[in-house]
């Protein structure tokens, strides 16, 4: 009974935090990138036309959105990856890192990496499995996270279906370049103010 409740505490503990730290973080992205708002939102209704909702069969034909929220990931992912010790003092590009010393490591393998460009997972062989290190929001190795299959289709349906029923605007007064990219460090690594947009039912 304990194993069950243990399993059941890491289902709910990890997979309901960073979906929603995701989710923030990814709208952050496309208010930031209105044309990439419209294009996403243009894909989920074309592809969900005529239907009262999105559905998980809808999903393989949104190849866009999986870009979404691969880019997401990789630019903002919820939590920390793969932390090390150093075992002896030692440099790492000119750097002392004393014996002790936590360190995260952390990929940044893309051109401009700073920006977000969902297009650059569309056409392409990076995915979440562990076959490709530009790309490790899921972990790596033995201690890769069980549950990527369930959190890729849980983000994409959350997020297509937020696109589906609504529409998203911001703040009388606020601009796409005012939306920050601060982070606060916690248990995982969310806006340091909450994003606050207006989500207007879909007509």
């Amino acid at each position: 009974m304990d194993s069950i409740k243990a399993i059941i505490m890491d289902m709910f503990s990890a997979g309901t935090d960073t979906t929603s730290t995701l989710l923030e973080w990814t709208m952050n992205e496309l208010m930031r990138n209105p044309k990439t708002l419209r294009k996403l939102r243009d894909e989920v209704r074309q592809v969900t036309e005529g239907k009262s909702d999105v559905t998980e069969d809808d999903l393989e034909h949104m190849p866009y959105l999986a870009a979404v929220i691969k880019e997401s990931l990789w630019l903002h992912s919820p939590v920390p990856l793969l932390p090390r010790e150093a075992i002896k003092d030692t440099k790492v590009l000119g750097y002392n890192v004393a014996a002790g010393t936590q360190v995260f490591v952390y990929t940044t393998i893309w051109e401009d990496p700073e920006e977000f460009q969902p297009e650059r997972f569309l056409d392409s062989s990076v995915d979440y499995k562990v076959l490709h290190f530009g790309l490790i929001p899921f972990g790596a190795g033995r201690r890769g996270c069980p549950g990527i299959t369930f959190a890729k289709v849980v983000n994409e349906l959350a997020l297509a279906r937020m696109l589906f029923h609504f529409e998203f605007s911001l703040l009388n007064g606020t601009k796409p370049e005012d939306l920050d990219v601060d982070e606060a460090l916690g248990i995982t690594v969310r806006r340091k103010f909450p994003l606050l947009v207006v989500a207007s039912p879909r007509i």
